[in-house]
């Protein structure tokens, strides 16, 4: 993939995505640990043991991806039902790329496979729980790829340098992929 980074220089990318299995944990734990170490984006907090991250993204979602550049896992999302039963049409994901990697096109290819494998999956919309308002490059991305603010959760997320922050449920319908 050719993108460019913050500065407007192109460079290439040749990454990969493909679902996950047990020899990506070590690279998808790296990305994780980092994210939620940063206490800016994801609920979890530092004393996050490895298992209960292996259970909470390889072990219990419906399934989830890694994107591979050059051998290295530089990205990586998960795949699940938002809700059980009644609910269960509609997806839930979670994304973490790798700081080195962030600006150059990897959470958009994330975004835009999740999408396309949420309704080759069957589901018929997504939906996030909690999207991090100060987060403006992710909301920015999920708008760009049709989501739309559902709601405002206000001061729903401890931002560990903000404090309370207000979080975003996002929605989208995928009535306009391919397969719907």
């Amino acid at each position: 993939m050719e993108s460019a980074d913050n500065s407007g220089n192109s460079f290439n990318m040749r990454v990969k995505i493909r679902r996950a299995g047990d020899a990506d944990f070590d690279g998808i734990w790296e990305i994780f640990k980092e994210v939620v170490d940063a206490g800016e984006t994801y609920p979890q907090t530092s004393d996050i043991g490895r298992e209960e991250a292996y259970r909470l993204l390889l072990a219990d979602p419906t399934a989830t991806y890694v994107a591979v550049d050059q051998g290295r896992v530089v990205g990586m999302y998960y795949l699940e039902p938002n809700q059980p039963g009644r609910g269960a049409h509609v997806g839930h994901a979670g994304y973490a790329v790798a700081r080195d990697a962030r600006g150059r096109g990897v959470g958009r290819a994330l975004g835009r496979h999740s999408l396309t494998e949420a309704r080759r999956r069957g589901f018929l919309a997504m939906q996030f729980n909690l999207v991090v308002a100060t987060n403006e490059a992710s909301v920015a991305l999920w708008q760009g790829l049709g989501f739309t603010v559902a709601g405002t959760l206000p001061k729903a997320f401890r931002h560990r340098e903000l404090g309370l922050v207000d979080a975003l449920v996002m929605y989208r319908l995928l009535d306009d992929l391919p397969g719907a």
